[in-house]
């Protein structure tokens, strides 16, 4: 490029609301925790919050009513198991039951009166545990846990009467477990919850950022009694004024996100099917739609204090939505249909598929899974929302010209 029209270039309205915007963000501190600082903390906060990404170790209780030999071996067996860790006995149910609601204990067993004398004479017993399902997840590794064990124990009486009257151990597997299951999870086969929490979780969160930060970026404007001048950098031209002052946040969002990307699918070793450039174009279409959407919510609500409160309830609205801990298509109709409001949405979508839909390991899903899984789709819904500020932009522009800020208190 020759010196004059360089020179051109940067005395172009573009570059000089990119320029302004930069001296506004290196001048205020809250942009460096906002755009800096918290996105790191959610990077490595979301890095190391599951830990070995098991469940190890849950308080669980017991209640012995039959206090022999049998029932303390029992006893021994819960805690031999590494998901359960055994921190009271109690002398009764109602007890063990107070400590569950208070959520002291998870769980607890109950060993009857007579359990060895039941058991040595070939008479049926009855092992019961309760468990708390109010937390979904912990009661399920609690209920596994005690169903694998108790399975076992079930048999280990007849097993060991078979083998007292001489026959083989071999013998006596095939008897009681005729039919033996092989369970091969699939994509996850640690049963590792950072694998299909850690990544959507951090998204969701980022999402929730950068709504705060664009929406702040443009409602400061206002605030400050500075939107003309900006309007003016730009010759006048809104089109212009929003994007360059936008460029700066999505870059750096964009950093902390392909930073995001390499520690979790590279040093963390998450299993992702798609590609580097695949993925890092869904994130970069990802953080322009809600850039869009961040827009589109401040040209309806032009008062900083009162879209700052519309677009924290929305993007917990759309952590919600998303789709991660619950399926969106088994949530009530009209909040099913609700949820394609929100980029993040779409975006999780498209993002487990890149994750889980290949078979080859990293690179595997390639463009025919992009269009055989239903990933375009989501695609197609990010794309929509990037129109979303043209109808939006004239509504933004007339607010700056009139030059009066309203405020919802």
């Amino acid at each position: 490029m020759k010196k004059p029209q360089f020179r051109r270039w940067c005395r172009s309205p573009f570059v000089r609301v990119l320029r302004r915007e930069c001296q506004r963000m290196i001048s205020r501190r809250i942009y460096a925790v906002s755009c800096i600082i918290l996105p790191l903390f959610t990077l490595f906060f979301m890095a190391t919050i599951f830990g070995n990404g098991q469940m190890e170790e849950l308080p669980v209780g017991v209640v012995d009513d039959d206090f022999t030999p049998a029932s303390r071996g029992l006893v021994r067996q819960v805690e031999a198991v590494p998901t359960l860790r055994v921190t009271s006995h109690y002398a009764n149910e109602a007890e063990a039951r107070a400590d569950v609601r208070r959520k002291r204990i998870y769980g607890y067993l109950c060993i009857p009166s007579g359990f060895e004398a039941k058991v040595n004479d070939g008479k049926p017993v009855s092992l019961t545990f309760y468990y708390h399902y109010a937390l979904l997840s912990v009661g399920s590794e609690i209920r596994a846990a005690f169903q694998s064990l108790l399975k076992q124990a079930s048999a280990f009486p007849l097993a060991e009467q078979a083998q007292a009257l001489g026959i083989p151990s071999a013998d006596v597997q095939t008897f009681l477990l005729p039919v033996r299951d092989q369970v091969h999870p699939l994509v996850n086969p640690d049963m590792d919850y950072s694998v299909y929490l850690t990544p959507p979780f951090f998204y969701v969160l980022l999402q929730v950022l950068l709504l705060l930060v664009t929406t702040y970026a443009l409602g400061s404007e206002r605030k400050f009694h500075t939107a003309s001048a900006w309007l003016a950098a730009a010759n006048g031209r809104i089109g212009v004024a929003v994007v360059a002052k936008l460029l700066p946040y999505t870059v750096i969002f964009l950093i902390v996100s392909v930073l995001a990307n390499w520690v979790y699918f590279a040093g963390l070793h998450i299993p992702c099917q798609a590609n580097g450039w695949m993925l890092l174009g869904l994130t970069c279409l990802f953080l322009l739609a809600t850039q869009a959407f961040a827009v589109t919510l401040y040209a309806l609500f032009p008062v900083l204090g009162l879209v700052i409160s519309v677009v924290s309830m929305m993007g917990s609205l759309g952590a919600t939505l998303c789709g991660v801990t619950f399926p969106v298509n088994h949530m009530y109709a009209p909040v099913y249909h609700a949820s394609f409001l929100f980029p993040v949405r779409h975006f999780v979508v498209a993002l487990q598929q890149m994750l889980y839909a290949g078979e080859g390991g990293w690179g595997s899903f390639g463009w025919s899974e992009f269009l055989t899984t239903g990933t375009w789709k989501s695609v197609v819904w990010l794309l929509g929302f990037l129109l979303l500020p043209c109808v939006c932009l004239p509504r933004m522009k007339q607010l700056i010209r009139r030059g009066q800020y309203e405020s919802w208190e």
